[in-house]
């Protein structure tokens, strides 16, 4: 039954009816694909989307992918690739989790060659993993350096602010274990392959301690993430009300502290997106910004699927009905969730629309905005920090560009 109501929530067919009324609009094609690899994990995170959220479909999941669905996969890729091929410079092929390192390494080696295989001559192939770092060994460094994939890792912090959710299944902290992995990678033989640091915010955790703890390990970039969450399951920390914003509170310490150094150490994304929107440009982040969603996921089980932050709005948010033996990436192209995501500013509830920072913020991440009932045509549940954080920078700047006009 809850299945069922899912369906007529936002987005509907009435959307896709919507777009293909507007001659301007064009679906664009996938350019991100993430494969999840392996769908278990050696911690136990307690604020993970993938198993500690709404969605328990993992449990059905095989474990590791198989080189059958690779197979699958890889064919599904290079298809719609060659059919796109005039508007798709480069394709980024994200390796995910659990932890994709469990995967092994010949499994690892086979897909990545068989993704090289399939991606058109004129297309760059991005490829990239997203890690614990518990598993950067020299063995899967050296598998890393020959397949060619770069690594985002996932640090919280200092050793308090880390093992205070990142903990393996008994409880002990993985923060020695991270440390260690990410000190391996970061020596200059392997340092080229080091993407940036993935930090999921935890306002009791001191936010300069936080930026410091981090930027001290020299990432090439940083990501603050704001912890999963939605109308129907707020965040830990959600103030609930327009007047408390103990997320941008805690964001702005940080930027300030950032902004105002003479040679920033690193890029935040959050914060650089941020300024470009507020200068004009055009987001390169999901999180921020109007610009159309062109990513999908693969599951360990062949499964094609949205992005799979949805897991945290309901169970089985994230699954389309699509798999890789029998549909195409282009039969995705008109489904509601996917259409929605690339038709800007038309995919926003009247409250967003109306809003003065409606093209910086861009409503939010989309899993952030779902509600019972009105499915995801809500406001982000971080409306009130977005906007508070968003005003702050947008100041800042403003200031910065009257004094050098």
């Amino acid at each position: 039954m809850k299945l069922d109501a899912q369906i007529q929530e936002w987005p509907t067919k009435d959307t896709v009816d919507a777009a293909l009324a507007n001659p301007q609009w064009q679906p664009k094609p996938f350019v991100e694909f993430v494969i999840k690899v392996h769908s278990r994990c050696n911690l136990s995170c307690d604020y993970c989307y993938v198993y500690e959220m709404a969605d328990d479909s993992w449990k059905d999941n095989p474990a590791t992918m198989s080189k059958d669905t690779v197979d699958q996969a890889a064919t599904r890729y290079g298809e719609h690739l060659r059919t796109h091929a005039g508007d798709v410079p480069m394709a980024k092929v994200v390796l995910h989790g659990g932890e994709p390192l469990m995967a092994g390494p010949e499994l690892i080696t086979y897909l990545t060659e068989r993704f090289h295989a399939e991606t058109p001559a004129g297309i760059e192939l991005d490829l990239r993993m997203t890690t614990n770092a518990v598993l950067l060994t020299p063995d899967n460094l050296r598998l890393m350096r020959a397949c060619g994939i770069r690594a985002y890792v996932s640090l919280d912090g200092d050793r308090e602010a880390h093992d205070r959710h990142r903990k393996y299944a008994n409880g002990r902290g993985s923060y020695d274990a991270t440390i260690s992995g990410l000190d391996a990678l970061r020596t200059p033989e392997y340092r080229d392959l080091f993407s940036g640091l993935l930090c999921t915010i935890d306002v009791a955790n001191d936010p300069i301690d936080v930026y410091e703890a981090l930027v001290a390990h020299e990432p090439p970039m940083l990501d603050f993430l704001l912890p999963h969450g939605n109308w129907n399951d707020p965040p830990p920390a959600w103030g609930g009300d327009a007047y408390i914003t103990p997320y941008a509170d805690w964001l702005i310490t940080i930027f300030d502290r950032w902004y105002d150094t003479p040679t920033r150490p690193t890029s935040v994304r959050l914060f650089d997106e941020i300024i470009n929107l507020v200068l004009g440009g055009h987001s390169r982040a999901e999180t921020v910004g109007l610009a159309p969603f062109q990513s999908l996921t693969i599951d360990t089980n062949g499964s094609i699927d949205f992005c799979h932050q949805l897991k945290s709005a309901f169970n089985r948010a994230a699954i389309t009905g699509h798999h890789v033996s029998r549909d195409s990436l282009d039969a995705l192209l008109l489904q509601p969730g996917v259409v929605a995501r690339q038709i800007g500013a038309d995919a926003l509830c009247d409250t967003c629309k109306a809003c003065p920072i409606r093209d910086i913020c861009g409503g939010g991440l989309y899993a952030h905005r779902y509600k019972v009932g009105t499915g995801y045509l809500n406001p982000s549940v971080y409306c009130a920090d977005l906007s508070r954080l968003i005003g702050h920078i947008v100041e800042r700047v403003a200031k910065d560009v009257l004094k050098h006009a």
